[in-house]
């Protein structure tokens, strides 16, 4: 619900204040005041295209903000959801800002509760809270996909529509696999070749883990045995010559540290000296654990092994880590992840004509799914178009009538919304044709029958609770439950007068009774059913300049402005035909 709409040098509006009531608000004024200007604004609030030849004469930028209440903020609350999930604030209040600055020269700017936004972001939001039913948004309102969504909000069909998605995405999935196994049979084939034969060759050498690293540290000793004979020879001859010459009488490394400790724990004192033995006790162990490894190496100097059977080896194992390296456990794991790829990669006869009897099996699902989702569009679609020829005849439109038809496509063509084509067709006056929603009606036709619309939706709503058709919101350009939403209606009262006019109003009056209703029009017998009406009117600014001024008229002011619609003067008859049009327009219910 739009609680505040603020403007700031937009064509010749240099500031207005608009506080809507929560019902309906009226907008009128004389033609070419500049009521259109405001219209402007709020598709600026909604993300249209920003146009600078609208700024203020004289003035670097045009502002409009426009503050929503969306309800409780919550995760059900798809308006607050979107901001939430775009990284910016939410009031605790639910209320939503939206802003958007139209600078002479450069590019516009977005913003969301004080945050700059993508102008998408506000396109999509205000979409959720504002439906602007007027001669530029009647395209947009036409739409075969805008008329699907409002047709299946009024019908309730939501759970028809979740059970038929469910099934048709399974289908689909299936369906796709399969034409995937098919496009792709060739390339698995030899695929499937592929790894049959690289998993034989890795078999073939049968390589273990870390056997690569083995053999190569194998080839290094045997290669470089000579070195590590003199070395380790030479390294004994200075630590135990007892080692490589039994007869050898000099005393060994460990046998000199020994003396040595025996030589301190004899000075029989405390200390340093017995500290010094324990360090001396502790190396000599770790040099006799040294002694025993190197002579270890002198027994295994020729149990090496054949050095040509070694290079042999490395080099198949080369082969193998080249491919699939860069070592042997790196193969090792490729091939057991190959065996399995392997098995997915069977496409036989056998598995295709099953995956085939699994795709028929869930069309058929998907198929009976969508034909009850078509019996409650086709049930709500006779009761729809019933209801909004009646509201037609009242708002002058006598012989006007809406026909929707549900008709399942050509082959049972199935898409993710059902199998139904969708037409809202429309026949502005009596012996003319059907034709598609905005080609067979004017501005003013069209508004009324958004009207006609929204009040059918609205009043199915209202009786029948949550259940049946009319459950949750039914405007064409947004489906949403939660917020009130905002409805505006620009050149509805086209072409109407008298009697009619008074239907018009009290037909807006009676929609406003579930949503918010703003609008614009040169109607007294429209106005005077407003909660709330605002003049738009031109006034001198100074010197020859003129700007629109925008004020809300209430009591007696209001009384004059609807004697000046009606009679173009405010004489005393004028004015109490104005007080009389006041008091009968009342809803018995409000």
């Amino acid at each position: 619900m739009l609680e505040e709409l603020e403007v700031r040098d937009l064509g010749p509006i240099h500031h207005a204040l608009l506080r809507p009531a929560a019902g309906m608000t009226a907008i009128t004024g004389e033609t070419g005041a500049g009521k259109s200007m405001l219209l402007n604004a709020i598709r600026l609030i909604s993300g249209s295209t920003a146009r600078p030849q609208l700024v203020s004469p004289g003035a670097r930028e045009s502002w409009v903000q426009g503050i929503f209440d969306a309800g409780a903020a919550g995760a059900e609350n798809p308006v607050t959801a979107a901001v939430t999930e775009a990284g910016l604030p939410v009031e605790d209040e639910g209320q939503i800002f939206l802003a958007r600055t139209m600078p002479v020269k450069g590019r516009s700017r977005a913003a969301l509760n004080g945050r700059t936004a993508p102008r998408g972001l506000l396109e999509e939001v205000a979409g959720m809270l504002v439906t602007v039913h007027g001669q530029a948004d009647q395209m947009r309102m036409a739409s075969p996909a805008r008329q699907r969504e409002f047709l299946d909000a009024y019908a309730g069909d939501g759970p028809q529509l979740e059970a038929f998605s469910k099934a048709f995405r399974q289908y689909r999935q299936a369906q796709d696999h399969l034409d995937e196994l098919r496009n792709q049979q060739s390339g698995a084939m030899a695929q499937a070749d592929y790894l049959r034969e690289s998993i034989a060759r890795i078999d073939r050498v049968g390589p273990h883990s870390g056997e690569d690293r083995e053999l190569k540290a194998q080839r290094d000793r045997i290669e470089h045995a000579a070195q590590i004979s003199q070395g380790v020879m030479s390294a004994l001859s200075a630590l135990d010559s007892g080692q490589i010459d039994p007869d050898a009488d000099a005393p060994s490394a460990t046998a000199l540290v020994e003396r040595a400790i025996g030589a301190l724990e004899g000075i029989g004192v405390e200390g340093v000296f017995q500290e010094s033995a324990q360090r001396l006790r502790s190396m000599n162990a770790d040099l006799s654990d040294l002694v025993f490894t190197l002579s270890s190496q002198l027994d295994d100097e020729g149990q090496e092994g054949d050095l040509d059977k070694i290079n042999a080896r490395i080099h198949d194992l080369d082969e193998l880590t080249r491919r699939w390296g860069p070592d042997i456990d790196d193969v090792l794991a490729w091939r057991k992840k190959a065996a399995f790829e392997l098995e997915d990669m069977d496409a036989s006869p056998e598995k295709l004509e099953e995956l085939q009897g699994q795709v028929e099996q869930l069309r058929g699902s998907a198929l009976k799914a969508a034909r009850k989702l078509s019996a409650s569009r086709g049930k709500a679609a006779r009761r729809l178009s019933n209801l909004v020829d009646g509201e037609l005849h009242s708002l002058a439109m006598a012989g006007a009538g809406l026909e929707i038809r549900v008709r399942p496509r050509q082959n049972q063509d199935m898409d993710g919304h059902g199998l139904d084509q969708i037409d809202f067709l429309f026949r502005p006056y009596p012996g003319s044709d059907l034709l598609p929603m905005g080609k067979s009606a004017s501005g003013g036709e069209l508004s009324r029958l958004m009207l006609a619309l929204e009040l059918v939706a609205a009043e199915g709503r209202t009786s029948s609770g949550s259940d049946g058709p009319g459950h949750g919101h039914t405007g064409l350009d947004s489906q949403v439950g939660g917020p009130t939403m905002t409805f505006i209606f620009d050149e509805v009262d086209a072409g109407v007068g008298g009697r009619a006019a008074v239907e018009l109003g009290h037909r807006l009056a009676r929609l406003a009774v579930t949503a918010q209703v703003i609008v614009v029009t040169h109607l007294p017998q429209v106005a005077s059913w407003a909660d709330r009406q605002f003049v738009v009117a031109k006034g001198r600014e100074g010197g020859d300049a003129v700007e629109t001024l925008v004020r809300q008229v209430e009591g007696e002011d209001r009384e004059r402005e609807i004697a000046r619609m009606l009679a173009g003067s405010e004489s005393a008859t004028s004015l109490k035909h104005a007080r009389e049009l006041l008091t009968s327009s009342r809803l018995q219910a409000r």
